[in-house]
């Protein structure tokens, strides 16, 4: 994989021309995240400081868009990696139809891939404080679950990996 100050460099040019859509095509052949289901980028309104919605679109069993912000690329680099991974997990998700009816339970590996990178492990790790949110999502969608149901039972030995990281954080 290229150094990371020259695929920074290289984002910062696209940003600087406008060409978010080329900036995040770019990232997801460097870091090898692309899902065979994953059709195009497409932009949407500007991400606010505190809020950066990234979306995946597109019917079940159907190729998939994933929706980014226009303003994508003034974020740090690791932190917008792990979003698109995110959505990328989220167009796997849709190969098939009901495949992962349960949308707690599509959030769950979601969340879980920013956390372990399982699926795609040359995403970086983000900060402590990154992991901290990121883990309390994951939570909050097991939690949303029915209790000591299936699906809590299915993913009980991924919420011990993520309760032993939240414990090993240094903060």
């Amino acid at each position: 994989m290229k150094p990371t100050a020259e695929i920074i460099q290289k984002i910062e040019t696209f940003h600087e021309l406008g060409e978010t859509i080329a900036a995040a095509n770019y990232l997801i052949e460097v870091y090898g995240i692309r899902h065979p289901n994953f059709s195009a980028f497409e932009l949407r309104e500007k991400a606010k400081p505190d809020y950066v919605l990234m979306t995946t679109e597109g019917t079940f069993g159907q190729p998939q868009i994933i929706r980014i912000p226009e303003n994508t690329f003034e974020f740090e680099l690791g932190l917008m990696l792990n979003l698109i991974a995110h959505e990328m997990i989220h167009v796997g998700q849709k190969v098939e139809l009901n495949q992962y009816p349960d949308k707690n339970e599509r959030e769950w590996q979601a969340y879980y891939e920013m956390l372990f990178h399982k699926t795609y492990p040359q995403v970086p790790d983000v900060k402590n404080h990154q992991v901290q949110f990121f883990a309390g999502k994951a939570f909050e969608y097991y939690n949303r679950m029915e209790k000591d149901g299936a699906l809590q039972q299915k993913y009980a030995a991924q919420k011990t990996e993520v309760e032993q990281l939240l414990s090993s954080l240094e903060l």
